[in-house]
């Protein structure tokens, strides 16, 4: 009696390491934010990243906050940065963020994780070499189509756009001064590679407020020389302008 041929997928040791890697993921995020290792996992996520999800403040950075109990200690530098950033605001702000709220647990490392198993699913479906064994013509002629193929797939893969986030400080000449118009003003400046984003007053002193607004810019197409250029020329409104906080995303 013949014993029934393994099925194929049970051999193959890529799906099963692919699909532990997806399901821890999966189940990761943060974890515990309250836990030392929760925090050592958010300061890791935001090493290259302004904020939880996009290039502006959203209801992920908001669901993250709360869930801390507290600021991240020193040594966590990027947590720290970004948990003073959201700390800026108030909690009525918070809440008007815009984005979806989520539990806490939909956020974290596990988006990256598991497209970073999808990856790898993709490149085990292309075997540069074919097997060993196939020295005839049609292994050849697979081999040349899955060389296309991967050549294909290079080819077609985005082109990274280096961004920045900034937020910028904008002063009014006096405490008179019409700080709704001037944020108005400052969002009219429009050009290809720019993107407002949140904004907020800010006191100052004697009454007198600030605005402080953060935007989006490619930094091929938008330096803060053009910005400060650009808003200073609401010369009846601005008294000057400072770069915040300047952070690639």
């Amino acid at each position: 009696v013949k014993s029934p041929k393994p099925i194929a997928l049970l051999k193959n040791s890529h799906f099963w390491q692919g699909s532990v890697l997806l399901f821890s993921a999966i189940a990761m995020g943060f974890g515990d934010l309250t836990s030392s290792s929760g925090l050592q996992a958010l300061n890791s996520f935001l090493i290259s990243k302004s904020y939880i999800e996009g290039f502006v403040p959203s209801q992920a950075d908001a669901v993250v906050f709360a869930a801390l109990k507290g600021a991240p200690a020193c040594d966590l530098a990027h947590a720290l940065r970004w948990f003073n950033q959201i700390n800026s605001y108030t909690g009525s702000e918070r809440s008007s963020f815009p984005g979806q709220k989520k539990d806490v647990s939909a956020y974290g490392s596990a988006g990256a994780a598991a497209a970073a198993a999808d990856d790898d699913d993709d490149d085990d479906d292309i075997d540069l070499f074919g097997s060993d064994d196939e020295a005839d013509a049609e292994a050849e002629r697979l081999k040349e189509e899955r060389l296309k193929m991967y050549a294909e797939k290079k080819a077609g893969k985005k082109v990274i756009i280096a961004k920045s986030n900034i937020i910028l400080d904008v002063k009014p000449w006096d405490d008179e001064t019409d700080m709704k118009e001037l944020e108005k003003l400052v969002r009219t400046i429009e050009c290809d590679g720019l993107i407002w984003g949140a904004s907020k007053l800010v006191a100052l002193a004697y009454g007198i407020k600030k605005l402080q607004i953060s935007c989006v810019v490619e930094d091929d197409k938008v330096g803060t020389d053009f910005l400060e250029e650009k808003i200073t020329e609401f010369e009846d409104f601005v008294q000057s302008m400072d770069v915040a906080a300047f952070n690639k995303v």
